[in-house]
């Protein structure tokens, strides 16, 4: 989490109070101070890292752990185009531009159970840009990736969350997803010889994370999901469970360049 930080500080001298009661008091005086410049750019992110479970392969019934890396831009600031807020305590609200990231391991043919004939397929990783609405209580998003490696597609994905903050550190959210992907995308993951996979619908499910702050700079993200194949992604004789569950927790870190 959808999520960006400078304070300005007024700096007035307080007045010595010396000497006998009958003495004049000269008023205080208010010493503006020259703050410097805010830089010209500013890119702030937060990097997540750590551990995750989920199917072996899109559709498959056995599970494996592996790393789990996750990345996020918090502030973007070039010349006239500024995304996010220098306040640190700063929770988006309205309309906004995200990134879109997701990696997809690579899968051997040997591993696909009771199909034969399948080729394997290298790791890949959508990229991409999506928009989202935001509010403290909800929020709701559109993404838009497109794959390179193991797979040349476009996806997209929807979503939305209910947000609740039950400290100034922890954040709760849950909320439906739904994936689209063209035809490639789904010949590639679930088509075999005998069997033409279109795109359209691939998945529909629901997401639980949480996010909570050590400090400015160090949290803990963990998220679980649930989804449900759909269509010839479930028909699939590839997909031996329609019903596909991930996990992952990691420590992020938030990082500040300013030049």
């Amino acid at each position: 989490m959808r999520r960006l930080p400078l304070l300005a500080l007024a700096l007035a001298p307080m007045p010595a109070m010396a000497g006998a009661l009958d003495q004049p008091v000269a008023a205080p005086v208010a010493i503006a101070v020259p703050q410097p410049a805010a830089p010209a750019r500013r890119l702030a992110f937060t990097l997540r890292g750590g551990v995750g479970v989920s199917p072996e392969y899109f559709g498959a019934q056995d599970y494996e752990a592996g790393p789990d890396f996750g990345f996020a831009i918090d502030r973007m600031r070039f010349g006239p185009f500024d995304v996010g807020s220098d306040d640190p305590d700063f929770i988006s609200e309205g309309f906004g531009i995200r990134g879109a990231f997701r990696f997809i391991g690579e899968r051997d043919a040997d591993d696909v159970e009771n199909v034969a004939g399948l080729d394997d397929i290298d790791a890949a990783l959508e990229v991409g840009l999506g928009l989202s609405y935001d509010t403290r209580a909800f929020g709701v998003f559109a993404d838009l990736r497109r794959g390179f490696g193991g797979h040349e597609s476009f996806v997209a994905e929807i979503g939305a969350d209910a947000y609740l903050r039950p400290t100034e550190a922890l954040t709760l959210r849950a909320g439906p997803r739904a994936l689209f992907a063209e035809d490639d995308y789904a010949q590639t993951y679930f088509g075999t010889p005998g069997f033409q996979a279109d795109g359209g619908l691939i998945s529909v499910g629901a997401e639980v994370g949480a996010i909570y702050a050590f400090n400015d700079t160090w949290g803990l993200d963990g998220a679980i999901t649930y989804e449900q194949l759909q269509d010839d992604a479930a028909d699939s004789p590839i997909s031996l469970d329609d019903d596909q569950y991930t996990a992952r927790i990691g420590l992020t870190r938030k990082v500040d360049f300013r030049f």
